[in-house]
């Protein structure tokens, strides 16, 4: 039998901190995380976690605190960042995951700005909450070592977002470029509910998407996203189960 993960992001959508968050529920230890990520070559950080309750669900929250004195790198080239992951000391699968993660995110740049993979430079993704947060959620699923990832259709939200280069309806043009041949579900909640990283995990690690397979649930965690709604909790609701074939 093979551990499997689903990951549950119909009703709130997905980011990298929310998935973090579900993960650190699940027993991913945040502090090896941080202690692997300290020696990336990227801004002073640290690792924020706290329990919270989302319109009832007690869920975990974790943030990435920068260092306010250190002034932030917004932009870094994909290959830079793929260099720095290969060069690391955290494991060859997390590695494989790290990139898996990324590879989505710098296809979908190239497209939409009309360059090559390696010229490509991230903006959001490539400022150092965004690398914490993709590296190490590669990190905690080697930690739990889930075999198999399954996903959820996703939710993306609606209305417009201020973006770098200026305001964009949701989902924004990366988002919705990573997200090809990903099943979207309408929803009419107003503001961006999955984000490019969100969007680059499941793209970039599941295996398919829809209902949550056959399996025999062992685990539930929950992560928390920013943002309250009236409706439901925001919320990523994280399985962990073993494969029934």
């Amino acid at each position: 039998m093979s551990t499997i993960l689903y990951l549950d992001c119909s009703l709130s959508g997905i980011s990298g901190d929310m998935t973090l968050g579900a993960l650190a529920d699940l027993g991913a230890d945040l502090e090896l995380i941080e202690q692997q990520l300290q020696s990336f070559p990227i801004e002073p950080f640290k690792l924020e976690r706290k329990g919270v309750l989302k319109k009832g669900i007690y869920s975990q929250k974790v943030d990435v605190v920068v260092d306010p004195d250190t002034p932030p790198a917004h932009h870094r080239h994909y290959s830079t960042i793929k260099k720095m992951i290969e060069e690391s000391q955290i494991s060859d699968r997390a590695k494989q995951l790290a990139i898996r993660i990324f590879e989505p995110i710098a296809q979908a740049e190239a497209k939409i700005h009309n360059t090559s993979v390696d010229k490509v430079h991230f903006h959001e993704v490539g400022a150092v909450d965004s690398i914490v947060d993709i590296v190490g959620v590669a990190i905690a699923l080697d930690q739990l070592e889930i075999n198999q990832v399954f996903s959820s259709p996703v939710v993306v939200g609606s209305g417009s977002i201020h973006i770098d280069h200026g305001r964009y309806p949701v989902p924004a043009p990366a988002t919705l470029e990573i997200l090809r041949g990903v099943p979207i579900l309408e929803s009419d909640l107003n503001g961006e509910l999955t984000t490019p990283t969100g969007a680059a995990i499941i793209k970039g690690l599941s295996t398919s998407f829809g209902p949550m397979p056959s399996m025999t649930v062992t685990q539930i965690g929950y992560g928390a996203g920013t943002k309250d709604f009236e409706g439901h909790p925001n919320v990523l609701r994280a399985v962990i189960g073993e494969r029934v074939e």
